[in-house]
């Protein structure tokens, strides 16, 4: 009997990466079934379990997501890394690669009882475990990385590389604008954090991470031609400076997230809203505002007399005891019996992928997370990027210069984005001609996308001669 080619998708912690991956697996089985995956994922030490949203992945609720999907698609299977204990309570993205570095023994034993059961081909990690890198090298498997943002921030890394290599300054320090092929300019002051400050350690693993992505068979995007056409031209055409890896965009592939059936009432308020009447605000699990912050918030929707659906989650401030604070005390006095019939407010989780789908909504004001900007661009709906943390600064510039499907609020996390701002972006994405343009744009640009994963579009030939290489090893 001959082995099956098999694939081993390397999952980060945490219940988005997972999904994400998943998403992944079963977008390649759907066009390529004669290929078995596996899955191998993290799992938080017994000390660290405490999942602080709805949304996060206890233990139980990963246990009966992977049935349901095993159930479901018997040609994905799942590993689990050994669980192990850590001396110190880490922040999440440090607890992965502490975790991912600390059981490259377990990683190293299962790659190889894979390797002795099927035809293993290739492994894809998620780029937050790139130091498995070193396993994989080690037991000479082709090696590839999943990048889970955009070919435009993409490129912007590996050019954020070579300034490294180029200069003994901190990237914080230069006050420039960079040039990368296929990408608006960028300004130093909108590259992620984490790279900027030379000596910090995180900018070690900034640098790390991008040079295992360099150094690697591959790397797949979850973008497509439809959404970064001039980047992912300029990556096929080899203009970017310095080396860079072959580049497969095969998005947009949508994280379909683990159903609930509670929508916190979400849906039914929607369908008694007039058609493309509500703007969605909502800012991912880690977007959480101060008190002032939220109410500047509250005001620009009462001004802007928009419709509105607002996902709330408040930062722990000084005081609070250990119930989270009401609605009421977070919001200014009187404002939701104001508001009622025309506004909704919930509290820290929303369907946002089901409310995106809906007919009533008409705009959406999000942190421009790659994930969220892929469901708004899948569902033609208009956007204003108001950019939180890690590499949003950046999506942000690509959303509203490049893709011209969004408009963008001056302000960000450190500095209050105030009232009357918000109030003008609102109105303007709603109801005005330059609103109408961007809706009409993310328009063709959600047909164009829904065509590339479509047989013979632009992301199904990439991931075809993606499978074709790994066939090859």
């Amino acid at each position: 009997m001959t082995m099956k080619d098999s694939i081993v998708l390397y999952s980060a912690l945490g219940r988005g990466h997972l999904v994400s991956m998943v998403e992944l697996g079963k977008f390649i089985l759907s066009h390529h079934p004669s290929l078995s995956i596996t899955i191998l994922f993290l799992t938080p030490p017994p000390n660290q379990d405490t999942p602080t949203s709805p949304t996060a992945f206890t233990c139980a609720a990963t246990a009966k997501y992977i049935s349901a999907v095993t159930a479901a698609i018997p040609s994905i299977s799942f590993h689990r890394i050994p669980q192990i204990s850590l001396p110190t309570v880490l922040p999440p993205q440090a607890l992965n690669f502490e975790l991912c570095r600390a059981t490259a023994h377990h990683l190293r034993r299962i790659l190889n009882s894979i390797t002795h059961s099927s035809n293993l081909k290739a492994v894809v990690l998620d780029f937050m475990n790139y130091s498995a890198a070193r396993v994989t090298h080690a037991l000479q498997i082709p090696t590839y990385f999943y990048y889970t943002s955009g070919a435009s921030t993409l490129a912007i890394f590996f050019q954020q590389i070579i300034i490294h290599e180029s200069t003994t300054m901190s990237i914080k320090d230069l006050n420039m604008h960079i040039t990368v092929p296929g990408v608006p300019k960028i300004h130093t002051d909108d590259l992620p954090d984490q790279g900027k400050g030379r000596e910090s350690e995180s900018c070690q693993v900034f640098i790390d991470i991008g040079k295992s992505m360099r150094d690697s068979y591959g790397v797949i995007v979850n973008s497509c031609d439809a959404i970064e056409g001039r980047v992912v031209e300029a990556f096929k055409e080899g203009l970017m400076e310095g080396p860079t890896p072959p580049v497969f965009c095969i998005g947009p592939v949508i994280s379909s997230a683990p159903c609930r059936g509670d929508d916190n009432g979400c849906l039914s308020w929607l369908d008694s809203q007039p058609s493309q009447s509500v703007v969605f605000l909502s800012f991912g699990s880690m977007g959480r505002f101060s008190r002032r912050q939220l109410r500047e918030i509250a005001i620009g929707l009462e001004k802007s007399e928009q419709r509105f659906l607002w996902v709330v989650r408040s930062e722990f401030e000084e005081g609070d005891s250990g119930e989270p604070p009401s609605l009421e005390e977070l919001l200014p006095e009187g404002f939701l019996k104001r508001t009622e019939g025309k506004g909704m407010v919930v509290r820290d989780w929303a369907p946002q992928a089901a409310i995106l789908n809906h007919d009533s909504v008409g705009g959406f004001v999000t942190h421009c997370g790659w994930n969220s900007v892929l469901e708004a661009v899948w569902e033609g709906v208009p956007m204003v990027a108001w950019p939180l943390y890690a590499e949003q600064k950046l999506n942000k510039v690509i959303l509203v210069e490049e893709m011209k499907v969004g408009l963008g609020v001056k302000g960000n996390k450190e500095e209050l984005v105030s009232s009357s701002e918000l109030c003008d972006r609102v109105k303007e994405l709603m109801d005005s001609d330059k609103g109408k343009e961007i809706r009409q744009k993310i328009f063709k640009m959600k047909i164009s996308a829904t065509e590339a994963v479509a047989d013979g579009g632009s992301s199904i030939i990439a991931l075809n001669s993606l499978v074709e290489l790994w066939r090859e090893h």
